[in-house]
């Protein structure tokens, strides 16, 4: 019944939305107003319920608001290297200790590690343990820094999520 509610709101709602906006717009405007409304008032609603499932979305956010500011500090790395006539490159291959044990935790850290410009998953393990990682910025050939700086941001981030 909830949910009915709110669907009926963002149709009367988008009645009032200026005709300005695009009808693509206006519809993805509707879509992001029914699943945020629906979210909030389960939110609201959720003393009745468990809430562990809410207490993930703040810690899920931080996770992807983490990997943007790494993507975009390795994106202007990668170019700036590219575009000066000097290499600042240092690469180098990492073996990386895990407590990542699941395989969405390993599949989760390989895969943002991987789409992290400058850095490369390249193979796991026989026992789920270690992961071997190019990287291509490892600053003073300091590689204990390199893994401390892996282990307390996309792998913490990525646990605090999964457990």
């Amino acid at each position: 019944m909830v949910y009915l509610i709110n669907i009926l709101l963002a149709v009367v709602i988008s009645f009032f939305i200026v005709e300005a906006i695009p009808k693509q717009v206006q519809s993805a405007l509707m879509i992001i107003g029914i699943f945020l409304g629906n979210y909030s008032l389960l939110w609201v609603f959720s003393f009745f319920y468990s809430k562990s499932h809410f207490r993930k979305v703040p810690q899920i956010l931080a996770l992807f608001f983490y990997y943007l500011r790494e993507l975009v500090k390795a994106s202007l790395r990668v170019t700036y290297d590219v575009i000066t006539p000097t290499h600042h490159m240092n690469p180098g291959v990492v073996a990386f200790k895990m407590k990542a044990k699941t395989p969405l935790e390993i599949t989760l850290l390989a895969n943002f590690i991987t789409l992290t410009p400058g850095s490369l998953s390249i193979d796991l393990a026989e026992n789920n343990t270690v992961l071997y990682i190019h990287e291509t910025y490892i600053k003073d050939g300091d590689i204990e820094k390199f893994k401390e700086k892996l282990r307390n941001g996309f792998e913490k981030r990525i646990l605090k999520v999964t457990r």
